[in-house]
């Protein structure tokens, strides 16, 4: 079973982020969305339960997608979840630099046994970023076109 992990804060999971998922789906057979656990001491960050709860219901209808806390490095995620493959998305050249070294540094740790897939976003979410939302959020602005609607089932 091919498995990939797509992993994140995920605060809060965006049309972007979702675009990701809906795109990396069809090149595994499973898809472990990873919400990063309640240790991570960012200010108001909701907990975690909820934060994958939001996912999970997004994706209720796809069985090949699950969406779980993990603690630690993504490395040790994906060997805990027999995943070979880390999907990142990236929106610019500055997340494209970041990424490349975090997949440098994760294939030196798995001795090549883990490779990181980069997908681009989609033009018209390359602005779209968590931080965004939250921004927009604190000062009253609608932020429901950045979040994603349940969808029906996803389609290989």
């Amino acid at each position: 079973m091919k498995t990939g992990i797509f992993v994140g804060t995920f605060n809060p999971f965006t049309v972007g982020h979702d675009s990701i998922v809906r795109r990396a789906l069809p090149l595994f057979d499973r898809l472990v969305i990873g919400v990063v656990g309640d240790h991570v001491s960012k200010p108001g960050i909701p907990p975690a339960a909820e934060r994958i709860e939001a996912i999970q219901t997004l994706y209720a209808d796809e069985p090949r997608i699950e969406v779980k806390a993990y603690f630690g490095l993504a490395v040790d995620f994906a060997r805990a979840e027999k995943a070979r493959f880390i999907v990142k998305g990236v929106r610019s050249v500055k997340d494209f630099e970041y990424e490349r070294e975090q997949a440098d540094v994760n294939r030196q740790l798995t001795n090549g046994q883990i490779e990181t897939i980069l997908l681009y976003s989609e033009p018209q979410y390359a602005s779209i970023s968590s931080s965004m939302v939250r921004e927009l959020q604190h000062f009253g602005v609608d932020v429901s076109n950045y979040l994603p609607r349940r969808h029906n089932v996803i389609t290989k």
